[in-house]
């Protein structure tokens, strides 16, 4: 037989879950605008009826029910959504540093423009031009050597704020690694945390929304694979469990980097430890490879994962952009650039050199072989063309009297080698016997060039050709992967995301249902005061 006081718990009950339902709500208004936060539901579970099952008679053909309880508070979130948010953000990641570092190098080549090195080089030939009409002129030659001073600064230039810009990627990779290392020691912590608490049986929701978030923040720098693993103990079947994360190679390989609450660090091999954490982060270049601390199951050392094995991603760009060793040899946008820019000076100035001192000055003999005049440019230490942008310089000791314009000692007026010099940026550079303007004999350019092909020009146009192309795709790309991972995140958002018009709209269906609770709770009181003082008082 059933309570008298039944109606009174099965009202409280009601009440209590209801009241709980609005402080979830209440909870979730708050949190409306908290990065990361996912809306949480009350599931409401009816409490065990009476009689048993055990217990049912033929005379009693149901079972009485005793109200409901909060069964869980649970994180409304969908998880097919999270892994494919963290693949377009990492592309994204991945697009959107390549792109910046792209950027900035148009800015400093700036190109097509009238301030750029095409356009200071044609200033030079077009000098040479203007010294072939007049070769006695000393205004003319003055000028020349005015346009070949602004060649050497311009070569100066883009090579220092290429390397000043690349310097400042090495920076971002350092920090890119700290902001990679301490997620990975956060996101480590809150496993912990977890581990912790749900083998009692509870849910850290707020835990599972920060961890998710970190792990959000991890997919931007490194592709990673997230795997969810139990607890144990007395944990819902619901429970997320903790985090098992990967880093993920081109190859299909896993490198383990988070493992309940340890964790592997990040660094570089060959690099600068800047934090005294015995872990290389600060590269050298160029950027060797990336190595993973073993700290997992008690591990030592440390294995390797190149720059090529990982699979896009921020600090993949950024690698890439800065410069890696591949086979002995340093690749990288920013290193293909300043070598690109090295060949090219050292092909001018060598092939220039080789021309002019077959020419004959204003007066006088031609400069002597290994005599200081000899040479119009000059080159820094060093038989190829490494460092030849930067070390390239005018000949001081040249003035303008001794620039060799002439192809005959006997007629100073001629001019046919200065413009032999202005055609130097035609000169198909693969040619072994070049023929010369006023000389019978030639010379083997493919000697004197550090470029393999075309001409100086076409060189220089298929630099900053494919340059455009390069930040073309970047940039395309980075829209495309920003709207994939807008698209995603908008569906993820509408799974997770709190709508205050629902929270209000819930709001008002658990007030109402407290209300009803306890209103029922005020009816079973009447009957219960009917019973107790209305009846038995017959005869009074």
């Amino acid at each position: 037989m059933r309570s008298t006081f039944h109606g009174l718990e099965v009202a409280k009950r009601g009440m209590f879950t209801q009241q709980g339902a609005i402080s979830v709500t209440g909870h979730n208004i708050a949190n409306v605008n908290t990065p990361g936060y996912t809306r949480q539901r009350v599931n409401f579970v009816q409490t065990e009826p009476y009689p048993p099952a055990s217990m049912n008679r033929p005379q009693i053909p149901g079972q009485m029910g005793t109200g409901v309880e909060a069964g869980s508070i649970q994180r409304v979130r969908e998880s097919f959504l999270d892994t494919q948010y963290r693949g377009e953000t990492n592309k994204l990641g991945y697009w959107q540093s390549k792109s910046e570092a792209l950027s900035k190098m148009e800015d400093i080549l700036n190109e097509p423009s009238t301030n750029g090195l095409s356009a200071v080089m044609g200033q030079f030939w077009q000098s040479l031009q203007d010294l072939s009409v007049n070769p006695e002129n000393e205004g003319a030659r003055a000028v020349v050597l005015q346009r070949g001073e602004a060649v050497v600064d311009t070569f100066h230039y883009l090579h220092s704020s290429i390397s000043a810009i690349k310097n400042d990627i090495g920076s971002q990779i350092s920090v890119t690694i700290k902001e990679v290392n301490s997620i990975l020691e956060q996101i480590s912590g809150i496993n912990k945390q977890i581990s912790e608490i749900e083998p009692h049986g509870y849910l850290p929701n707020d835990l599972y929304d920060e961890r998710d978030r970190l792990v959000d923040q991890l997919s931007q720098h490194v592709n990673i694979k997230v795997e969810k693993v139990a607890s144990g103990g007395n944990a819902l079947k619901i429970a997320e469990g903790i985090y098992k994360i990967s880093l993920v190679n081109t190859g299909g390989t896993d490198v383990p980097l988070v493992d309940g609450d340890k964790f592997n660090r990040i660094g570089i091999k060959g690099g600068i430890d800047s934090d005294q954490d015995n872990i290389p982060d600060q590269p050298k270049a160029p950027l060797t490879q990336f190595t993973i601390e073993k700290n997992i199951e008690g591990g030592t050392g440390s294995s390797e994962v190149g720059v090529l094995s990982f699979s896009q991603g921020k600090l993949k760009a950024l690698a890439e952009a800065y410069g890696y060793d591949d086979g002995g040899t340093e690749k990288g946008t920013y290193p293909d650039m300043l070598d690109n820019l090295d060949k090219m000076a050292y092909t001018f100035g060598k092939l220039f050199n080789e021309v002019h001192k077959l020419g004959y000055p204003v007066k006088g003999d031609r400069p002597a072989a290994g005599s200081e005049k000899e040479n119009f440019f000059i080159f820094g230490a060093g038989s190829d063309h490494k460092g030849a942008a930067s070390s390239i310089i005018l000949n001081q000791k040249i003035e303008a009297r001794d620039i060799l314009a002439s192809s005959s000692k006997d007629n100073a007026g001629d001019g046919k080698n200065a413009i032999n010099l202005a055609n130097i940026s035609s000169m198909i550079l693969s040619e072994t016997a070049q023929k010369l303007e006023g000389f019978t004999n030639t010379i083997d350019l493919t000697s004197l060039s550090a470029i393999e092909s075309g001409t100086i020009q076409s060189f220089y146009e298929g630099m900053i050709g494919r340059l455009g192309v390069d930040a073309q795709q970047a940039v395309r790309m980075t829209k495309n992967s920003a709207v994939l991972a807008q698209s995603v995140e908008t569906n993820r958002q509408s799974v997770s995301s709190v709508s205050l018009d629902e929270e209000m709209t819930n709001l008002i269906k658990f007030q109402h249902a407290y209300n009803a609770a306890a209103r029922n709770i005020t009816v079973v009181d009447e009957m219960l005061d009917k019973i107790i003082n209305g009846m038995g008082t017959v005869g009074r």
